[in-house]
């Protein structure tokens, strides 16, 4: 049986009068969205993309930007020429409501845009809240969009030269591990090209139960020595209680100075989704059903971290979000059309390649593992080819795109 959801078996359908597609946030599954429509285009549908910002960042090659492997332009895709290419009207601001009763999104700072389908991929926020301290002085990764402008400042603190910097990161996952590493990667570097000391910045890890929870033995095991032999201070199972301006107080009365703080902890929903009136997990994430769609309104679908399938749970993870593209696209042109949705089965296992800042990764899945530099290279060529998707589109090539950003 041939895969619905590939380009070959895709069917561009008319709807019976002009129609509104309103695409909210740029994420990993909606740039898949835009260049599908951009290639297949809908006669009489309206496609509108709100986005908080007009570049939207790859998660996966986001370790190896903070580690300097990448520059800003390689790992972020510009969602300008993408919506030209697609058609659609580009919003360049924040959504805070949903009108489901007038089918309507509220933004920002402009009018409310009025929609026949809505799609939301917007990411998960931090959750720094329900620590006290942490919304003041941690730095949070997430919002991943806003993150090289927080790395940048993060950076600029560390090479004025007031002091040796102590970094202190809050969180044990892959995000939490991989950020880590490719700080210290980094910030050697630059500590070493001004002529002092490398060694004068500090790293420390601390998680609430072991480093990479959801990997096995033998992955944890590589990345214990890892950290110690790049110099990071790894404390397992301590959480931390409060956070006040250069300490961090753990649950068991310890007390951790810093200087910067990185928040990597599992982050949460966007607050206003809780007015919103869909249905919500206990997480504040968006129920949706195999087709992407929402359990409680047939007019509204969701991917990415936002959405919490609950036909086939999955954890957090880009992986996913990528693979929903083409189900959404398709289910979004069904939607249109009056059409049957079709479900998606999403894999429950897959392929982790969890990277050391001096270009080396691990692989990790199920009880399966593998490091080695060849595998960095591997993961250094899958993200490369998955950005060239949406920055060498028809007509325009990386180096048009980076001249007009000049």
């Amino acid at each position: 049986m041939a895969n619905p959801w590939s380009p070959e078996t895709r069917i561009v359908r008319t709807p019976s009068a002009v129609k509104d597609l309103v695409l909210v946030g740029g994420g990993h599954t909606h740039v898949h969205v835009l260049k599908s429509f951009g290639l297949s285009p809908v006669p009489g549908l309206r496609i509108t993309l709100i986005a908080r910002d007009a570049d939207t960042p790859y998660s996966g090659m986001l370790p190896g930007f903070i580690a300097g492997h990448y520059t800003h332009a390689q790992c972020h895709i510009d969602l300008r020429p993408l919506a030209r290419f697609a058609g659609a009207r580009l919003i360049h601001d924040e959504a805070i409501g949903l009108d489901l009763a007038e089918q309507r999104v509220s933004c920002r700072t402009q009018a409310a845009v009025a929609y026949d389908i809505v799609s939301i991929d917007i990411g998960s926020t931090p959750h720094l809240s329900s620590t006290p301290g942490a919304l003041q002085h941690a730095t949070p990764v997430k919002p991943i969009d806003g993150l090289a402008a927080r790395w940048a400042k993060i950076v600029e603190r560390t090479l004025d030269g007031r002091y040796a910097p102590r970094f202190l990161t809050v969180g044990g996952g892959a995000a939490g591990v991989e950020l880590t590493l490719a700080m210290q990667y980094r910030l050697r570097a630059l500590l070493n090209g001004q002529g002092r000391d490398p060694d004068s910045a500090s790293f420390t890890l601390v998680t609430l139960g072991q480093i990479l929870p959801s990997h096995n033995r033998l992955v944890r095991h590589w990345f214990h020595g890892h950290l110690k032999a790049h110099g990071v201070r790894v404390i397992e199972n301590n959480a931390v209680s409060e956070v006040q301006r250069d300490v961090v107080v753990c649950a068991d009365g310890q007390r951790l100075d810093y200087d910067e703080l990185i928040w990597v902890t599992e982050a949460g929903a966007a607050s206003w989704l809780a007015d919103s009136g869909l249905a919500l997990d206990n997480g504040g994430f968006i129920k949706i059903d195999a087709t992407l769609r929402s359990v409680s309104d047939p007019h509204v679908f969701a991917a990415g971290d936002v959405a919490s399938n609950i036909e086939y749970p999955r954890p957090k993870a880009g992986v996913f979000a990528v693979r929903q593209g083409p189900p959404l696209d398709e289910n979004l042109r069904r939607a249109i059309a009056g059409e049957a949705l079709a479900p998606f089965v999403p894999q429950s296992k897959f392929l982790s390649l969890i990277t050391i800042g001096d270009r080396y990764a691990v692989a990790s899945r199920g009880w399966l593992a593998a490091q080695g530099r060849l595998l960095w290279y591997w993961k250094d060529w899958i993200d490369r080819s998955w950005m060239r998707q949406y920055q060498e589109l028809p007509g325009r090539t990386v180096a048009s795109q980076a001249a007009g950003r000049e």
